[in-house]
């Protein structure tokens, strides 16, 4: 037998064997299984998601002898032609190239046709949105009415370009991007298989860059083996493809949170002169600090494949700076993104993200002056309390007939508190150690004897002048200052 990618060679043959799309598999099990079988069939992905695997699968569970089940043999002779796209009950239809009105009458005209074989005449159309609206509008009624022996399965990338009235008479079913981590096993289980020495750290570069797709993974490692021969390192996976390693982008990050700007440019500019694709590292990068701040919500969040010894680096460096400070950069780092789509020179606009960055460490915010100075105040509270001296039972005169005598021995007894203590109490704290247990008469003193006539009116004092310096000048500014290392911008 002839030379077959990974992509071919260890494509899904059946339903347990499709990865990262449990919700899609489950729910065709069941509709098999109860027998609720729809006539039509959307499949929405991106590319090498599993749209055309499922598909076969589909039409194998549909078409296998003794059929529908889910439990088939992949191996009999009828669903082995319909995995090779030989079957003559099981068409599949390239809608880039049969686009027109005439292809699909052309299909209106065989739908009458029984199945050769099996109980299913399935037809399959790959990139469906390719089709003319009038392709479209003449595919409606059979589509919504089909004979019962027909079934119709429909894949497609672009779901947006299909017409409303066709994706209403479908079931549609969203494949998602894989994760990285079921695609770095499956490269595992591949190169085990192949007696290929593949790192894990490798397997881990190799399902990063794919992005989600299967066979752009199993397509980068079948180049790899090419290339390296029977054993694949990290090294060799950021040579071939262009991307940069974890320490990379952990060096980077230390830079930025050091607020080292050197090293960060430094670290940019061996990127550029190695030929790496920044734009990929500063996406990256973008991922590690998200990451990062997911890390202080939850502790057993992914690492985004850094080893154990970077990540705790890592998560040891962002322990003091506050979530929205790197929520900030994540800011300055996807606008710098946005900006690179376009720009030729990519190197400036990532240095420039880079000091942006690193300036946005250093600001002082309106929400940090006030958390310090609310801070300070409480803290200069503590220690006037703390100064204090503990409040004295007040001294209780002996009644007597005359109220005058009561106030003359209060007098007394508050002639006899010392200078000191009178001076240090302040506040409600001397209110209340002034304020005698037992009531007593207040004597008006003659000047409040007099009330001021109603029609009089008091003249407002003049509102004292506030110098523009004065906030430059006060002292829990100038904490806040010395706290922050920062400056005032007027």
């Amino acid at each position: 037998m002839s030379y077959q990618v990974f992509a071919r060679k260890y494509r899904p043959r059946t339903f347990d064997d499709v990865l990262g799309q449990d919700h899609v598999i489950h729910t065709l099990r069941n509709a098999i299984e109860q027998k609720r079988i729809a006539h039509a069939y959307l499949l929405v992905g991106p590319r090498g998601t599993g749209k055309t695997t499922t598909a076969r699968i589909l039409a194998k569970a549909l078409n296998c002898p003794d059929g529908p089940k889910i439990d088939f043999d992949p191996d009999h002779e009828a669903c082995v032609e319909i995995a090779e796209g030989r079957a003559l009950d099981v068409l599949e239809i390239d809608g880039a190239s049969n686009n027109g009105v005439e292809q699909v009458r052309e299909l209106r005209e065989t739908v009458a046709f029984a199945p050769a074989r099996g109980p299913y005449k399935i037809y399959y159309i790959d990139e469906v949105h390719m089709l003319s609206n009038a392709a479209f509008n003449a595919l409606l009624k059979t589509l919504e009415e089909p004979p019962e022996h027909v079934k119709f399965i429909f894949a497609t990338t672009e779901p947006n370009k299909i017409l409303p009235t066709i994706i209403s008479r479908c079931q549609r079913f969203d494949l998602r991007p894989i994760p990285t981590e079921i695609i770095s096993k499956h490269l595992l289980h591949i190169a085990e298989e192949e007696s290929v020495a593949l790192d894990h750290a490798a397997a881990w570069a190799i399902a990063k860059g794919a992005e989600g797709g299967m066979r752009d993974a199993q397509s980068m490692l079948d180049q790899l083996v090419a290339f390296c021969g029977e054993k694949i390192t990290e090294a060799n996976v950021l040579d071939i493809f262009g991307f940069t390693s974890r320490e990379t982008v952990a060096t980077l990050i230390h830079g930025l949170l050091k607020k080292e700007a050197a090293q960060a440019l430094t670290v940019a500019y061996e990127q550029f002169e190695s030929g790496k694709d920044l734009s990929q590292f500063l996406a990256e990068t973008v991922l590690a600090i998200r990451a990062l701040v997911v890390s202080k919500i939850d502790s057993k969040a992914s690492r985004e494949g850094f080893s154990e010894a970077l990540w705790a680096d890592l998560t040891a460096a962002i322990e003091p700076i506050p979530a929205e400070r790197l929520l900030a950069l994540i800011d300055v780092f996807a606008e710098a993104e946005s900006r690179m789509k376009w720009a030729s020179n990519k190197r400036l606009h990532f240095e420039l993200a880079c000091l942006k960055a690193i300036q946005s460490l250093n600001e002082i915010r309106l929400s940090d002056v006030i958390k310090t100075m609310g801070k300070v105040q409480v803290e200069s509270v503590t220690a006037n309390r703390a100064a204090s001296p503990p409040l004295s039972e007040p001294s209780h005169p002996e009644p007597t007939s005359s109220p005058k005598t009561t106030h003359a021995s209060d007098q007394s007894s508050q002639g006899n508190t010392p200078p000191e203590k009178t001076e240090k109490a302040s506040g409600i704290d001397a209110l209340i150690a002034s304020a005698p247990d037992e009531p007593e008469e207040i004597s008006t003193p003659p000047a409040a004897q007099s009330a001021p006539p109603k029609n009089e009116e008091k003249t407002p004092e003049p509102e004292p002048e506030i110098e523009t310096n004065d906030f430059h000048n006060d002292p829990l500014v100038q904490e806040a200052l010395k706290i922050f290392k920062g400056t005032l911008v007027s």
